[in-house]
């Protein structure tokens, strides 16, 4: 096996609980984003791009569609003897069996993983982020400062830092101190959960603290490193990043991206998104249709009236009908006569004829405050909306449903339909 200077370890293991129904059944890293991709291709892109070739992608919850998805590796040219990419589940060992727990554990779990390539650095990455960041340039200043862990972090807003984990540095950037959350912060510079550690290092953290339950890069790992006397450095990023945990920051992210000039741009030549593309028919314009200021996937039969949305693959969208600041992942059929406002429908949804989601004024959820907000209407995969109903804003609706779940043909804002089997 040759020696790899620095290999990645991209964990997507999570529920992605924020993102409510549209994780019920698949791993955030999974979910649609942009159209034509799925969250974990943005980290995987970043690292083809930034000359790593060997990666390691940690699944655990609803592993099926990312392994899919991912397969050899292929759309990333991660179809490698050497390297490539491997997919990582919690697996069955001699003496004990254990799902990962916490972000830490999921790495030690796998030590014979990395050390079969005997790497120099590892890097650690999320794959629920969307953004473009070249790995090699973080590399270079770790190893300028001879730094032991190098800590990705970006400026945010100070009004918004008490909402972080924020690092303090001195003026050449080595790390003094961490303040998690704090009331009155110090920093604004917020860690972004991207690390860079020396092998040996982070090797003899992990073995010395795996008995530790949960454990985790920054609550375990990182001060422990610290209080050992390693060298921490933070490098600066200040490109576009988008955590998209909630369901307000996908819609926005997604949104965000059909701005006349978007801040994040899908279509750079020297920086592309890699993606597995299937073989899809072009798309189908009817001459009566509009389409302002949109995205819209390939296999589309477009027959209505879109308005800054974002469009997966394989969307029908009937006569007649209007869809406004709404994301509509793949394979879904919206009937005739429909009227969709500000609202996220998931992967192979079916919408009937003279259904109007999105009415009336937003009222506070009674499923999930936290979670179903922002003015939304969200659909889960493989759920059926029955024609001529109207449904509020912040609505959650998982399945099948039927005219006679709707009372008076209305789902009211703030209120859900979640059928027996399907998780919120």
């Amino acid at each position: 096996m040759i020696r790899k200077e620095m290999i990645a370890m991209l964990l997507a293991g999570g529920q992605g609980s924020r993102l409510g129904v549209l994780t019920s059944n698949v791993a955030k890293p999974a979910v649609a984003f942009g159209g034509k991709y799925r969250i974990i291709d943005f980290p995987l892109s970043n690292c083809v791009n930034s000359g790593i070739d060997t990666v390691g992608v940690l699944t655990q919850y609803q592993p099926l569609r990312l392994n899919s998805h991912i397969g050899i590796g292929i759309p990333w040219d991660l179809d490698r003897n050497n390297g490539g990419v491997t997919v990582l589940p919690p697996y069955e060992k001699s003496d004990n069996s254990e799902w990962y727990s916490g972000t830490a554990n999921a790495i030690y779990q796998n030590l014979n993983y990395i050390d079969s390539y005997n790497p120099e650095y590892v890097l650690i990455l999320s794959g629920d982020h969307i953004y473009k960041m070249n790995y090699e340039v973080m590399l270079d200043f770790h190893k300028e400062n001879n730094a032991d862990v190098t800590i990705a972090a970006m400026p945010v807003p100070w009004e918004e830092a008490s909402r972080f984990g924020l690092v303090i540095t001195d003026e050449k950037k080595q790390i003094t101190e961490f303040e998690e959350k704090p009331a009155n912060p110090r920093s604004n510079l917020a860690s972004m959960g991207i690390y860079i550690f020396n092998w040996n290092v982070l090797r003899e953290a992990l073995v010395t603290l795996s008995a530790q339950s949960n454990c985790d890069f920054g609550k375990h790992i990182i001060p422990h490193c610290r209080e050992n006397g390693k060298h921490l450095f933070a490098y600066e990023y200040n490109g576009y990043w988008k955590d998209v945990g909630t369901l307000g920051s996908y819609w926005e992210a997604n949104m965000e991206l059909i701005d006349l000039i978007p801040e994040f741009n899908l279509y750079e030549e020297y920086w592309k998104i890699y993606t597995k593309s299937d073989v899809i028919d072009p798309q189908y314009i009817a001459a009566d249709a509009v389409t302002e200021r949109c995205i819209i996937g390939e296999g589309c039969e477009i027959n209505g009236k879109i308005y800054g949305s974002v469009i997966g693959s394989n969307v029908t969208i009937g006569k007649n009908s209007v869809i406004k600041d709404s994301i509509i992942m793949n394979d879904t059929v919206i009937g005739d006569n429909v009227t969709v406002t500000k609202a996220i429908l998931a992967e192979n949804v079916k919408v009937g004829d003279n259904a109007e989601l999105g009415v009336g004024e937003a009222v506070e959820s009674k499923l999930n405050k936290s979670v179903y907000s922002f003015g939304l209407v969200t659909i889960g995969e493989n759920s059926v909306i029955p024609a001529g109903v109207k449904i509020g804003k912040n609505t959650a609706i998982s399945g099948v449903t039927e005219k006679e779940d709707y009372p008076g043909g209305v789902l009211e804002g703030g209120e859900s339909i979640i059928k027996a089997g399907d998780e919120v």
